[in-house]
């Protein structure tokens, strides 16, 4: 017995030895290396959404909410639109001296239909009969309504077909670079730069009372770019021989059509009065007339004769 109590005796202080201290409320335990937070945020959560008498968490006000029912900012927000409207009207006001968005509207009213009678009038214009331009209540009407009246959305979707088409005649002879597309871009609008301006002159030269605009101008002139996408394009299926019987057959089009329609913006007294006036001045105006038309076929091949090899 006295060996049995003398032998428990030390399992009973090694156990008390190995026993683990058990951490009061509050206190760190020792081993652990950092402090633990998380219980600290679910207290702080769950303070911030509390719930509410109808068993909603209770939605706390946001600092922008805040910032806004401010009267201050309020008036800060209302003094701002004030501004920007104030400086939207500004710029419609002054936009129509350098940029006449209203008459652009205009040559723009196209459909569908009206594409395709362009397109076909300006490939045979031989089969057109009618070329005055309507009217109503002295304004003419839109394009949409009379194929007689010009456009700048054919001619400005031709340019931009007419340098894509040139690009892939350069790539196809492995000439295509950036600099080089760039340059048949600049030389094209250059060219056409300087037929309005060499018009203007002329017509400022010789005196003519005419409604013929500039951006009646710009538009007659760019409807040659339509030819020449056709002669690029076939001088790439069928060779040399494709491009000039397509590209002559344009040439004599956008001739004839030039003639027809200039015929009545610039002979205006003499288509008028329905008789040819004979004198100086009438004479002038008819030899304009031939410059002006005549010109679109030499730069017509001027500007496409390099594309095809």
């Amino acid at each position: 017995m006295t060996q049995c109590g003398l032998q428990g005796t030390p399992r009973t202080g090694s156990a008390s030895k190995r026993r683990i201290p058990v951490s009061q409320p509050g206190m760190a335990d020792p081993h652990q290396l950092f402090d633990d937070t998380s219980s600290a945020q679910s207290r702080g959560y769950g303070a911030q959404r509390a719930p509410s008498g109808l068993g909603y968490p209770v939605a706390s006000t946001s600092p922008p909410a805040a910032f806004l029912a401010d009267p201050v900012s309020n008036m800060a927000m209302a003094y701002g639109s004030s501004l920007a409207a104030q400086g939207k009207e500004l710029v419609d006001k002054n936009i129509d001296r350098f940029i006449p968005v209203t008459k652009l509207k205009y040559y723009f009213a196209v459909d569908t239909m009206y594409v395709g009678k362009k397109l076909g009038l300006l490939f045979f214009p031989y089969l057109h009969q009618d070329w005055e331009v309507r009217y109503q209540q002295d304004t003419p009407v839109a394009p949409r309504f009379d194929v007689n009246a010009p456009d700048l959305y054919i001619p400005a979707m031709a340019f931009i077909t007419y340098i894509l088409v040139a690009g892939l005649a350069l790539g196809t002879q492995d000439r295509f670079s950036p600099d080089l597309l760039g340059l048949q871009a600049s030389s094209a609008l250059a060219w056409l730069t300087l037929e309005v301006l060499a018009i203007l002159l002329s017509l400022y030269l010789v005196t003519v009372n005419t409604d013929l605009t500039t951006i009646d101008l710009v538009a007659f002139l760019g409807y040659k770019y339509v030819g020449m996408i056709g002669g690029v394009l076939m001088g790439l299926l069928f060779g040399r021989t494709g491009y000039y019987v397509v590209l002559g057959w344009c040439c004599m089009s956008i001739f004839v059509f030039m003639i027809r329609t200039l015929r009545l913006k610039i002979l205006a007294e003499a288509a008028a009065e329905g008789v040819p006036v004979r004198g100086a001045r009438n004479q002038l105006r008819m030899y304009l007339t031939m410059a002006v038309a005549a010109a679109q076929p030499l730069l017509m091949y001027w500007l496409t004769f390099h594309l095809v090899r």
